[in-house]
């Protein structure tokens, strides 16, 4: 450790500062402060940091940087700034043997030669403007041939547009009635619902828990008499028929479809277990 490094760690332990505290002060990184007190100048990152360096940190512990720099400047590198008069004495060298200057022609010759350059552009352009609209003139008047009126005539025919014949329409088809079921009423235990404007006539029951079943058309044709266990289902094409009936033994575990659209109880379930379901087929309107 040189008598700089000593006196600036001194400095600083008695301030109670560490070299984190000194590197949060200066923005000096830390291990360049720890290479100051040691005297370990190569580290650094050249001989004009070293003087900056030592400045900054001399007067964050308090101490007078002009002062140590006298006191210790056979201890600290000599700076960059030191180097600038031998420089300027190369600088003079190089300027000396710098070639003396061109001649005045050799300056204006560039110059003369684009303004030669230009005039001769422009006299060539003026002989051959007047030469070009005569030879323009003379081939317009060669290709100006008079046309027969009826080849004129027969021209504006061809050029008249024709009329587009409108393609006849096809008459749009009616859109179908949309399918309608509708409750049209209960009597007792049983309901009825009417069925509209359908294309066929399916009929699905699915247990949820476990429930009877029966299923008739409106000719009394048995479909299906059974009981249902929970996650089962019938499905019955009914079309053609003009009426069906089914019987659900237990409401609240039983679904009722027709095509596809599940049919609300008009009868709550829980206070109605046994409900007789009518389903009237209706034709389309016409």
């Amino acid at each position: 450790m040189t008598e700089l490094g000593n006196r600036l760690k001194e400095a600083r332990e008695a301030k109670g500062l560490s070299l984190a505290d000194v590197q949060e002060m200066t923005k000096i990184q830390k291990r360049y402060l720890q290479g100051i007190e040691e005297g370990n100048y190569d580290m650094m990152p050249g001989k004009f940091y070293v003087r900056a360096f030592i400045k900054q940190y001399a007067e964050a512990v308090g101490l007078d940087a002009e002062q140590l720099f006298e006191e210790y400047k056979s201890e600290i590198p000599s700076s960059y700034e030191d180097e600038i008069p031998q420089r300027a004495t190369k600088v003079e060298n190089v300027r000396t043997t710098v070639p003396a200057e061109p001649s005045k022609f050799l300056e204006y010759l560039p110059k003369m030669l684009v303004t030669a350059f230009v005039i001769g552009a422009l006299v060539l352009v003026w002989f051959l403007i007047p030469k070009s609209d005569s030879n323009d003139k003379a081939v317009k008047e060669e290709t100006v041939v008079e046309q027969p009126k009826e080849q004129t005539d027969n021209q504006k025919e061809t050029k008249e547009p024709k009329k587009e014949t409108k393609k006849e329409e096809k008459p749009k088809e009616p859109a179908k009635p949309k399918q309608t079921i509708t409750a049209a009423g209960t009597s007792g235990k049983q309901a009825t619902y009417v069925l509209q404007n359908a294309e066929k006539f399916e009929l699905t029951v699915l247990s949820k828990g476990e429930t009877w079943i029966t299923v008739k058309d409106g000719s009394g044709k048995s479909y299906y008499n059974n009981m249902l266990a929970k996650g089962q289902s019938q499905t019955f094409d009914l079309t053609g028929q003009t009426e069906a009936k089914v019987v659900v033994g237990f409401a609240p575990d039983a679904e009722v479809k027709v095509n596809g659209e599940t049919l609300s109880y008009q009868l709550p379930a829980a206070e109605q277990v046994r409900q007789d379901i009518i389903v009237q087929v209706k034709p389309a309107e016409q």
